[in-house]
């Protein structure tokens, strides 16, 4: 078994030689009993006999866990496991995102990692929607082509303030949701870019079930994005691979 805790969601995946089950749940104040919770939702009161390792900024708070792995790690097993093709990795999270590169065996070669500021992060993208009155599957669901209104300013203060002010002026509430996210995409492939990379690459995280931002890092960048239904549980994945292996 594998868990990722992480800053906003906690992913579980019980793994027997495939996915058997995953858990996605939000991680919540308190960390040990989220862990406890997706351990008895993915093989109840047996889970905690399980060989388990953990990952994630909560790693070192799971109890049971025989070993914790880091985050790099986790993501590009997980991603290696879910298309072997994977070469560089985006993974943008609630509060950090990385760039991974990976060999043609999928090992780690290069990383960069992004975690002192939450701008282009999850819990941006859910401020702004919030300001906007954007429930997550509307901006998952939103088409990337259409107007757009750009962002000025990718701090989470002062973009904003400045959405606010484009509302006043009577901005539609599309035009700006697409200039949020270009503004992400920018940001992401901009450190993609500075980290190199190597195609094909591969969008992990709780971001990259926003069809419309997955297109827009791939225009930036002028790749194909590879995206997978399992791709938020990635680092949860690569966790119980690891647990897989060792037992």
């Amino acid at each position: 078994m594998g868990i990722d805790i992480g800053s906003v969601g906690t992913k579980g995946v019980l793994f027997d030689g495939s996915i058997a089950a995953v858990s996605l749940v939000p991680t919540g104040w308190d960390v040990k009993e989220t862990a406890r919770s997706v351990v008895t939702s993915l093989a109840g009161e047996e889970g905690r006999s399980l060989p388990l390792v953990a990952t994630g900024y909560g790693r070192k708070a799971v109890s049971g866990a025989r070993r914790t792995v880091t985050e790099i790690t986790c993501h590009a097993r997980g991603v290696r496991f879910l298309d072997v093709r994977a070469r560089t990795v985006l993974d943008i999270g609630g509060q950090d995102s990385k760039v991974i590169r990976l060999d043609e065996t999928g090992n780690v070669i290069d990383f960069a990692m992004n975690d002192r500021c939450a701008a282009g992060t999850g819990r941006f993208l859910q401020m702004m929607a919030h300001s906007l009155g954007y429930g997550l599957d509307e901006v998952r669901s939103l088409p990337p082509d259409g107007e757009v209104q750009p962002l000025s300013s990718m701090c989470a203060v002062f973009a904003e303030t400045e959405v606010v002010a484009h509302i006043a002026r009577g901005v539609a509430r599309e035009a700006l949701l697409r200039g949020i996210l270009q503004a992400i995409a920018s940001r992401s492939a901009a450190m993609v870019s500075k980290t190199g990379l190597t195609e094909p690459l591969f969008f992990s995280g709780g971001l990259s079930r926003v069809t419309g931002l997955a297109a827009l890092i791939g225009r930036e960048l002028r790749t194909d994005v590879i995206v997978h239904d399992r791709a938020p549980l990635a680092g949860a994945l690569g966790a119980a691979l690891i647990a897989w292996e060792a037992a």
